[in-house]
């Protein structure tokens, strides 16, 4: 039921499109059309202006649902539309292995066209094929890559579904996450006292040195089996001979523990405000949660539902847990129970990313396992 051709098709044409970050437009007119085509009811929302992103061209958040042929409980299929970056000009090339590449100037855009043309060809095939299925929903957001700013702005109250299955992972068909981090960005501003280095520097507070001082308390790595702490960027003063008056500082906390992550940043936060004090400088520390954590049940139904689609197509499931995000952590802050599924994606976010047509068709028909599943009714309730 599931077509090799028609499927590869979808994904040259998915990954031909320019759609970095709010800048959705075309695939997301395309996508809109294959839908309707395959007879789901799309619409799209305004997420890129909630976003304040609008643009000519940005799109919003794409939902559709294929009506069901039978009774039974309905379910959310998810991939993403936006690429990262160097993500314009992408030039796919198909090797004679099955492999796909981009040229190497730019990411393939696997992440997640992969998770796109697998769900388009399991709902081509489920409407062609009159297999009985309940309702399907999908929801296609934009902005992924942006700590999930499409999801973040939807509106679930148009949901029916309560288990999602959202592809947007590496690895091996079948293997899936049931566990998140929170991710609380930082951004430290240290403000200081400028002055002349050579003529008077007793006069001035150096921000730099306040920010020194705390970042040398500051454990950051691994800081525990559940926890990272990064800080990544740092920039301040304007020339080598003036005491540098402000400084700032950008990091992150990950913990798989929301209430974990929660302390590390008021942790962060006290030792800088402490360090600038000690100096008589002065620290503003913003804390933003971009994603909270979630953990789904290993026996919940949604993970006992794709269990048996990965085995009836042939792969045996495997759960985990990641410290990346992904729309999942949305959708579970609204109540839905999910899991995040791998869907023929390798060596994302780097010019080296690829693809393989196999693994793309195994992940359609674990798709259309999950939408055709029936033991669900009567096991899960």
């Amino acid at each position: 039921m599931i077509d090799r051709n028609r499927l590869t098709e979808t994904f040259l044409t998915l990954v031909r499109f320019d759609a970095e970050s709010f800048g959705e437009r075309a695939i997301s007119d395309w996508l809109r059309r294959r839908l309707e085509e395959i007879g789901l009811e799309v619409t799209e929302d305004d997420a890129d202006a909630l976003c304040g992103r609008r643009s000519a061209s940005s799109s919003g958040n794409l939902y559709g649902i294929l009506r069901g042929n039978t009774a039974g409980e309905p379910i959310l299929l998810s991939a993403h539309m936006d690429t990262v970056k160097p993500g314009i000009g992408k030039r796919p090339i198909v090797r004679e292995d099955g492999t796909i590449t981009s040229d190497g100037t730019t990411v393939l855009g696997a992440d997640d066209a992969a998770g796109l043309a697998a769900i388009l060809e399991a709902l081509t095939a489920l409407a062609e094929d009159g297999v009985p299925h309940a309702d399907v929903e999908v929801l296609f957001p934009v902005a992924e890559e942006i700590y999930g700013r499409g999801s973040a702005v939807f509106d679930y109250g148009r949901l029916r579904s309560h288990s999602a299955f959202c592809f947007d992972l590496t690895g091996r068909i079948g293997e899936a996450v049931t566990r998140q981090p929170s991710i609380l960005a930082v951004r430290v501003t240290v403000e200081g006292v400028a002055a002349h280095a050579g003529f008077n520097p007793e006069d001035g507070i150096n921000a730099l040195t306040a920010a020194a001082r705390a970042l040398a308390r500051i454990p950051t790595g691994r800081v525990a089996p559940d926890t990272t702490v990064n800080f990544g960027t740092i920039a301040g003063g304007s020339v080598t001979n003036a005491v540098p008056a402000r400084v700032t500082v950008g990091g992150e906390v990950r913990s798989l523990i929301h209430e974990e992550a929660v302390r590390r940043g008021e942790e962060i936060r006290a030792i800088f405000e402490e360090e600038a004090r000690r100096i008589g400088a002065s620290a503003a520390v913003e804390i933003t949660e971009m994603v909270r954590a979630f953990r789904t049940d290993p026996e919940a139904p949604v993970v006992r539902r794709f269990a048996r689609a990965a085995r009836a197509v042939g792969v045996e499931p495997a759960f985990g847990v990641t410290f990346g995000a992904s729309d999942l952590n949305h959708y579970a802050a609204h109540g839905l129970e999910g899991i995040v599924a791998a869907s023929a994606m390798q060596n994302v976010h780097t010019v080296h990313e690829y693809t393989r047509i196999g693994d793309m068709e195994t992940c359609a028909r674990l798709i259309l396992a999950l939408a055709a599943d029936r033991a669900s009714a009567e096991s899960d309730g």
